[in-house]
């Protein structure tokens, strides 16, 4: 188990990249001339895989559609709006509090246009759209694209490809610096001092003087991607490794849960027994049976996970795990199994079914007899183990790989397995087992107060979705309070079921488990006034829901204008720290609220460094286009959120959000930068190494 972990860490070490330049979304426009008046412009989206592209006409407050803007429309006219090849995802989104749609994959977008002067004809215009992943966002970008009166063939079908890629990868430093500052309030113009070429082979590229309208500080634009490639990144840039190991642990997590069940504990001698009796004359015959029956278990589980997901797909799962009519309806099974693991009635398979395999199991020899035996366990065991089987299933789709469920599943009948193995291969360890008897049901009764709590997820899912509003965070959080003190009652033997047996005391065991359940449900009561409650984040519904909210500990950055922190901060002598973030950004917002809201985090960033807030999907104009040449293109920055996101390009080398970069008044690096990491320990290290360094420099 320790080298499965070092390995999945190691895997996860590994995707710890420094900052660059993402391009997840890159567009293929053509134009269709199949000899008739009636012409097509296609837009071809190529998204990767775990990336997604929002849908067109969003609802306002949301994370920005994609807009499809025809500048120059000449000698033709459109014809009916932009059209696209599939159906978008739709899924409730709690951060917005709305229902959003995105492409997944490859997706076609088609604009119909009518040719009315052949000689005339010319359309000029853009594509502005948005990137998300599950960790990060993109800042809006825009893809130019022209045709006129030489893309038209009469009679042939052909495409002629617009040039309109999406800007490739920044590998090499950026040779030329664009100075791009914001004009002052008393001005009426802003200028800007072009750039000249500098060409940097082992040093960094040289900035052009500023025009005297503008800030005289031309450091603060030069590029600084070598210096933060040698420093290093402390956020992590990929989850994928990080879930697939959360799934595994939760699967065995899971198993071993399993095997302390009444359907399961009573089977590991009888099952060991019956096998060893099977070849008691050939010791070596005993273990290797038991061997292929663990295996068999394994396999039978690892089949179930993959046929899961080859019947509904990965994306189907996750859309479905994020369905309300399906959180409602599953929110209903949980609450069945937590009912009859408290003991109102229970849930059996029909008795022909395992017959039927215990008559196969008979009446074949070899591998398939002891096939038939494990198959045999999956079923008996199914209305202990199905509650769980079920949950882990939908943590599992909920990631969004085709191998979750499989990797989940894996898991879980490994845990299940190795008991069976190992009592065969040693089997003086059965007369060490615990007797079934009554604490076997208090396990199971533990797990229904614990599937009845999950429930409660499910259903807090679907009340978001349809606004009803009857689980809002605070509902939530005294059900779990509640559920969980009684849990606490029951393990001390203060409340009692029907079929429960006598407990003359209270054992260690039950003592510690009291213990931890009395103190998580006082940890969530300060939850009721606001606290943030971070443990159970990914459980509880969103703050925003709460109406009586006293915690007011936010951080808040004093500069939203990039040369106006910088001044401030050389005139206080402080060092910077840049965070460039967006309103759509979710994993700035988790960052804010578990990272900057702790006590020290929150203690340094307001008294030892000038803290700058960029959002680089901010609509605001600018007061007018400018244009800059950027790896041999000429792009258009008409908004601040452009000239940000332009920022975080041209000096620093990146454009994924949340990104956090330490820097002295002069715009150098005294640090490395730092990317979606949610351990605070973390954080606090890397804004004190950044306060090492400036107060070494400054010295």
């Amino acid at each position: 188990m320790r080298k499965v972990l070092s390995l999945a860490l190691l895997m996860c070490f590994s995707l710890l990249v420094n900052a660059q330049i993402l391009e997840p979304i890159v567009w293929d426009i053509s134009f269709s001339d199949k000899g008739t008046n009636q012409k097509e412009i296609i837009f071809k989206a190529n998204v990767e895989d775990g990336w997604h592209l929002y849908d067109m006409n969003l609802p306002e407050g949301g994370p920005n559609s994609t807009v499809f803007n025809f500048t120059t429309v000449k000698g033709a006219e459109l014809v009916g709006k932009v059209t696209t090849s599939q159906k978008p995802v739709a899924k409730y989104d709690d951060m917005f509090g709305m229902e959003l749609r995105w492409y997944e994959g490859p997706v076609t977008f088609v604009q119909k246009i009518k040719v009315l002067d052949a000689d005339a004809f010319k359309i000029d215009g853009e594509v502005e759209f948005m990137g998300c992943n599950d960790e990060t966002c993109l800042p809006p970008n825009r893809i130019d694209f022209s045709f006129d009166k030489k893309n038209l063939k009469s009679g042939a079908d052909v495409a002629q490809t617009a040039k309109a890629k999406e800007e490739p990868k920044a590998a090499e430093k950026v040779a030329t610096t664009e100075a791009v500052q914001p004009a002052a309030q008393t001005q009426a113009a802003e200028t800007l001092a072009v750039a000249e070429e500098a060409v940097a082979q082992d040093s960094k590229a040289e900035a052009t003087e500023l025009s005297s309208a503008l800030t005289n500080n031309s450091k603060l634009w030069t590029p600084v991607i070598e210096e933060l490639k040698l420093a290093g990144n402390k956020g992590e840039t990929g989850t994928e490794s990080t879930s697939w190991l959360y799934i595994f642990l939760a699967g065995f997590i899971g198993g071993a849960l399993a095997l302390l069940t009444p359907c399961v504990w009573p089977m590991i001698p009888m099952t060991v027994s019956f096998f060893l009796k099977r070849s008691k004359n050939d010791r070596k015959k005993g273990i290797r049976d038991a061997m292929t029956y663990g295996i068999s278990i394994i396999i039978i589980y690892l089949v179930m996970g993959l046929v899961v997901t080859g019947v509904f797909g990965a994306s189907a799962l996750n859309n479905l795990s994020t369905n309300a009519v399906f959180n409602l309806i599953f929110f209903g099974l949980l609450v069945l199994f937590a009912v009859s693991f408290l003991g109102a009635f229970e849930l059996v398979l029909p008795a022909s079914w395992t017959t039927k395999l215990d008559s196969k199991a008979d009446s074949t020899t070899g591998v398939l007899s002891i096939f038939f035996m494990s198959f045999t366990l999956v079923l008996v065991s199914f209305s202990c183990t199905g509650p769980i089987i079920g949950t882990l299933l939908v943590e599992a789709a909920s990631t969004g790989s085709a191998a979750g469920p499989a990797v989940g599943m894996f898991g879980f009948a490994l845990a299940l397995s190795i008991p069976f193995s190992l009592f065969a291969i040693f089997p003086t360890w059965l007369q060490g087992l615990p007797k079934s008897g009554g604490w076997l049901n208090s396990v199971k009764v533990v797990l229904g107060f614990l599937e009845l709590a999950l429930a409660l997820k499910f259903l807090s899912v679907a009340d978001l979705a349809y606004g009803w509003r009857i689980m809002d965070r605070e509902v939530f959080l005294v059900l779990w309070i509640i559920i969980f003190t009684m849990l606490g009652m029951y393990l001390i033997g203060k409340l009692k079921f029907s079929h429960d047996s006598d407990l003359p005391y209270v054992s260690v065991p039950r003592l510690f488990m009291a213990i931890i359940s009395f103190a998580f449900a006082l940890y969530m009561v300060p939850g009721l006034w606001g606290a943030p409650l971070k443990s159970i984040s990914a459980f509880s519904p969103p703050l925003y829901t709460q109406d009586l909210n006293l915690y007011n500990n936010e951080v808040h950055a004093s500069y939203d204008d990039y040369e106006t922190g910088m001044a401030y901060a050389k005139k206080v002598n402080k060092p910077v720290i840049v965070d460039f973030s967006g309103f759509g950004c979710v994993n700035c917002r988790k960052m804010e609220a578990s990272v900057w809201t702790d006590a020290t985090v929150k203690q340094i960033l307001e008294n030892d460094y000038v803290l700058i807030t960029l959002m680089v999907d901010d609509k605001t104009p600018l007061p007018e286009v400018i244009e800059i040449e950027e790896h041999g293109k000429t792009r258009k920055l008409k908004t601040v959120g452009d000239k940000w996101s332009y920022l975080q390009r041209s000096k620093f080398g990146a454009n994924a959000q949340p990104f956090y970069v330490l820097l002295d008044a002069e715009g150098n690096p005294v640090g490395p930068s730092y990317a979606f990491d949610e351990n605070v320990d973390n954080y606090v290290n890397f804004l004190r190494d950044g306060l090492k360094n400036f107060k070494s420099e400054n010295k």
